[in-house]
């Protein structure tokens, strides 16, 4: 198993997309990319962590490859928008790809450039592209939020 983390807005609805998909064995949301140990929600909310709120997802690369997670990934937000996810804002809903191995960074720099280059936004791609640090898990209450609630 491989592992992928993505940050693309509120991490409920980014984990129900990777949940859905073959080759996915499980997800997680969490909080990474800050300077502040053990964080929570409301600390990553009040927006003195640095941390963004992402989805770790674990797959088979047997199954599902690291370009089609990054295709699902630019295909579920809007990767343009600084800070931001529709009326999400704050640093903590920036687009960020955090990659855990020197494969997954060229993978992800060129999955970047190619879409920027393919003239579908009018706009430069804000995603950041970052080696992975620390993982926080979120509250359970947070992980398979749509699940737990009856919404697919």
């Amino acid at each position: 198993m491989e592992k992928a983390t993505f940050g693309a807005g509120c991490f409920w609805g980014v984990e129900a997309a990777f949940r859905r998909l073959n080759g996915v064995t499980s997800t997680s949301v969490g909080y990474m990319g800050g300077h502040f140990e053990n964080p929570s929600y409301l600390d990553v909310c009040a927006r003195i962590t640095g941390h963004a709120e992402v989805v770790q997802v674990e797959y088979d690369p047997s199954q599902i490859s690291y370009n089609d997670l990054l295709n699902v990934f630019w295909s579920i937000h809007d990767p343009t928008q600084y800070n931001r996810q529709g009326p999400d804002r704050g640093e903590q809903y920036r687009s960020v790809i955090f990659f855990h191995n020197p494969d997954q960074e060229k993978i992800a720099r060129d999955s970047k450039r190619k879409l920027q280059m393919s003239g579908k936004y009018d706009q430069d791609i804000m995603t950041e592209i970052k080696p992975a640090s620390d993982y926080y898990f979120a509250e359970e209450y947070h992980q398979q939020y749509y699940e737990k609630k009856g919404r697919p």
